[in-house]
């Protein structure tokens, strides 16, 4: 059962309060680990009171996972817009989702946990996610922006090379030059490895 969303400003911002506390407790101690609790502590909250807002840690768990998926296309879209063609979205799409790691990293490691938490959520995250790449790029063949091919397999190796960009250089690398991945990566997904 899923607990109704607050109508009242004051219930909005004791929810985000919650969730940005329960981000940040699951991201360094775990999902089995971290308790209501604890989440509640951090977030300076009565613990009766989560259950006003959530059913109970699964349901908040899922909801962070939805939120970083959120996040992460309202983070590309809005640089993305600012782009005149598809081979530039690419670069500014990588770099939004690069950005967005190195802001909430512990919303990143939820994301992967749940692929043993919530296999559902982790899956949905994934499949709505490179759905909407794949729109994308389809949509840019028919402009004549990229040459054809096919666009979910384009999507899911595009998200692949994202993720363990994001993996290798801003969650095991602190400080790494984004800009300078970002254009390297960009090189390869214009021009290939040919010589």
């Amino acid at each position: 059962m899923t607990a109704p969303k607050p109508k009242t400003k004051r219930g909005v911002e004791r929810r985000a309060k919650i969730l940005a506390a329960a981000e940040q407790v699951i991201g360094e101690k775990g999902f089995a680990a971290a308790s209501i609790a604890d989440i509640t502590r951090a977030a300076d909250t009565a613990l009766g009171t989560f259950y006003i807002y959530f059913s109970g840690k699964d349901e908040l768990f899922r909801e962070l996972v939805e939120d970083m998926g959120q996040a992460t296309r309202s983070q590309a879209a809005e640089r993305i817009s600012h782009t005149t063609n598809r081979l530039e979205a690419e670069r500014a799409g990588l770099e939004a989702y690069l950005m967005v790691i190195r802001e909430r990293p512990m919303q990143y490691r939820i994301v992967e946990e749940a692929r043993f938490v919530d296999p559902d959520a982790y899956r949905t995250y994934y499949m709505e996610f490179g759905q909407a790449y794949a729109e994308q790029l389809e949509a840019a063949v028919e402009k004549g922006e990229l040459a054809p091919g096919n666009a979910e397999v384009r999507a899911w190796a595009l998200m692949g090379i994202a993720k363990t960009l994001g993996e290798r250089f801003v969650l095991w690398e602190d400080g790494a030059d984004i800009d300078r991945i970002v254009t390297e990566a960009h090189k390869f997904i214009c021009n290939g490895m040919a010589p």
